[in-house]
C-alpha cells in the first residue's frame, strides 16, 4: 500500500508541476511578444489591420483580450456608422414582394455582417457571433425566415454570446425565426391528446369567443414551392436541441427522448405578429420524461422550459460547447485536456459562456506555437482578412456578399442545422484554392466593384501574398 500512495503523490506532484509550468508559460505569453500578439489578433479577430500589433502591444496583451471580452466596454459607433439599414417587412402577403424583400433583407443582413467584421472594434464579439449563428443555424431562403432573421441577429445571438448559455438556449428556442426553420410552430399535440387544451376550446365555445387560428392561417409560406406543413407533433426542433444545440450526436439521448421533447414543445408557435406565442390549445398536456427527469403533467409553457433547464445544466451540453468553442479558436483537433477545463468552467459558471472562452483564449494551449496556423481560413475570414490586412476600404459590400458565394459561403444561406463547418476538411479542395486566388488577383488589382484599395506596390505580389498557402490559415 506505501509504494502506491507514494507513487500516487509522485503523480499528482509531477502533474501539479506540470501545471504550474504551463501556468507561467501562458503568463509570460500574455506579456506578448510580435509572433503571440498576431496569433492573437488572427483567432480572436477577423485578422490583424496595418499597426493592430503595435496597439496591442503597447495596451498589454492581457489587457486587449479582457476588453474584447467585455465589448460593451469599446466605443465601437465608428464601424456601427457604416451599417446599411435594415426594411421593415412588408404588409403585403403578395408571393412575389414577399421574394424580393427575402432576398434584399438576406443581402441587407450579408452586407451588415461583412461591414461589422471589417471595421468592428468589438473583434472577438463578430467573431463569437459568426460561431454562435453557426450553431444555432437557421436557412434564410426557408419559407419566411428571412423576415425574422434581423431580429434572431440583433436580438437573440448577439446580445448573449457573453452571457449565460441558458438564456441564449431560451432566446433561439422562442425565436421566430428558429420556430420557422425547424416547424417547431406546427408542432402540436395529436387530435385527442391535448389535455386542458381541448377544455379551453370547449370554454371558449360556451363564451363565444374565438381562439387563435391554425397557425398556417397565421404565416403563410408563399415563398415554398411546396405546400405548408400540416399541423401535428413535430420532432425537427427536439432533435436538433439534443443532437447540435446541447448534448450533441454523443450526448446519451434516446429517441424516445427526441419524442418526450417534442411534445414538451408543442404549441410554442408564431403570433399573428411574429413573435412567439404559446398556445394551449396545441400543447400536449401529458406527463414527460425527458433524459430520466419527470415533468408532471399540466404543465403548460413550463414544460418547454424544464426541458431547456435540463439540457443546459447536462455535463454532456457543457463538454458539447466547450469542444466546438476550442475548436473554433484553438484547432480542429482540440487538446482534450483544455476541452476538460473549459467544460469544468462551463458546469462551475451555470454555463457562463464569457468565462468558457477566457478559459479557452488565455490557456496554454491556445497560446502555444505549435496550434499557430493550424487553422484553415472559411470564406468569410479569408475575405474579412484580407480588407483588413490590405487596409481596402468597403464603400458597397453588396459584391463580397457575391464573393462569399462564389466562395461556397452564401451567408445566411446554409440549409443543413449544422451551418457551416470551420474545420480544413470543409473548404480544402482544388477548385476552392482556384476561387480564392481569384479574389486575391481581383481584390490586388484595385478594380474590385466596391472596394478602394490605397495600399501601393506591385500588385502581383500582393495577389501571391493573399492566395498564397500561407495566409488561407491562421
Amino acid at each position: 500500500m506505501v509504494p502506491t500512495r507514494v507513487t500516487a503523490f509522485l503523480l499528482a506532484l509531477a502533474a501539479a508541476v506540470v501545471a504550474s509550468q504551463q501556468a507561467h508559460g501562458a503568463a509570460a505569453a500574455l506579456a506578448g511578444d510580435t509572433a503571440t500578439i498576431t496569433h492573437v489578433l488572427n483567432r480572436l479577430t477577423f485578422g490583424p489591420r496595418p499597426g493592430d500589433v503595435d496597439h496591442v502591444r503597447e495596451a498589454g496583451l492581457a489587457a486587449w483580450i479582457d476588453q474584447q471580452l467585455h465589448p460593451g466596454r469599446i466605443d465601437d459607433h465608428a464601424a456601427e456608422a457604416r451599417l446599411p439599414k435594415l426594411q421593415e417587412p412588408p404588409d403585403s402577403l403578395d408571393p412575389k414582394e414577399l421574394r424580393r424583400f427575402a432576398r434584399r433583407q438576406i443581402e441587407t443582413l450579408a452586407s451588415d455582417k461583412i461591414l461589422r467584421a471589417t471595421y468592428s472594434d468589438r473583434q472577438l464579439q463578430e467573431v463569437l457571433v459568426d460561431f454562435w449563428f453557426n450553431h444555432f443555424n437557421v436557412y434564410a431562403a426557408k419559407g419566411r425566415t428571412a423576415e425574422y432573421l434581423a431580429a434572431y441577429d440583433l436580438d437573440v445571438i448577439r446580445p448573449n454570446v457573453f452571457g449565460h448559455f441558458r438564456d441564449l438556449l431560451g432566446a433561439d428556442a422562442k425565436s421566430p425565426a428558429m420556430l420557422f426553420y425547424l416547424d417547431n410552430w406546427l408542432n402540436a399535440a395529436p387530435n385527442g391528446d391535448r389535455g386542458s387544451g381541448i377544455r379551453d376550446q370547449k370554454r371558449a365555445r360556451r363564451r363565444r369567443v374565438s381562439l387563435i387560428p391554425d397557425p398556417r392561417s397565421l404565416i403563410p409560406d408563399p415563398l415554398n414551392a411546396k405546400p405548408s406543413k400540416k399541423r401535428g407533433p413535430n420532432e425537427n426542433y427536439g432533435r436538433e436541441l439534443l443532437e447540435l444545440h446541447t448534448l450533441g450526436v454523443d450526448g446519451g439521448y434516446t429517441q424516445k427522448d427526441v419524442v418526450e421533447v417534442a411534445r414538451a414543445f408543442t404549441g410554442w408557435t408564431i403570433d399573428r405578429d411574429g413573435s412567439f406565442r404559446f398556445m394551449p390549445a396545441l400543447h400536449d398536456s401529458g406527463t414527460k420524461v425527458v433524459l430520466g427527469h419527470t415533468i408532471k403533467s399540466g404543465g403548460g409553457i413550463d414544460d418547454g422550459e424544464k426541458v431547456l433547464d435540463i439540457v443546459a445544466s447536462h455535463p454532456s451540453t457543457a463538454r458539447h460547447i466547450a469542444y466546438q468553442l476550442a475548436q473554433r479558436l484553438v484547432a480542429d483537433e482540440p487538446p482534450p485536456a483544455l476541452v476538460d477545463r473549459a467544460a469544468a468552467r462551463f458546469r462551475e459558471t451555470d454555463g457562463d459562456l464569457r468565462e468558457v472562452v477566457r478559459t479557452i483564449v488565455t490557456s496554454p494551449e491556445f497560446l502555444a506555437p505549435d496550434v499557430r496556423g493550424s487553422k484553415f481560413k472559411t470564406p468569410l475570414e479569408l475575405v474579412i482578412s484580407a480588407l483588413r490586412t490590405t487596409g481596402a476600404g468597403v464603400t458597397d459590400a453588396t459584391p463580397l456578399v457575391a464573393v462569399l458565394q462564389q466562395l461556397g459561403e452564401p451567408l445566411y444561406l446554409c440549409q443543413p442545422p449544422t451551418g457551416y463547418h470551420d474545420t480544413a476538411d470543409a473548404w480544402v479542395s482544388a477548385g476552392g484554392l482556384v476561387t480564392r486566388m481569384n479574389f486575391a488577383t481581383r481584390l490586388a488589382s484595385g478594380n474590385m466593384p466596391g472596394l478602394t484599395l490605397t495600399a501601393s506596390g506591385d500588385a502581383r505580389q500582393l495577389a501571391l501574398s493573399l492566395g498564397s498557402p500561407e495566409f488561407q490559415r491562421h
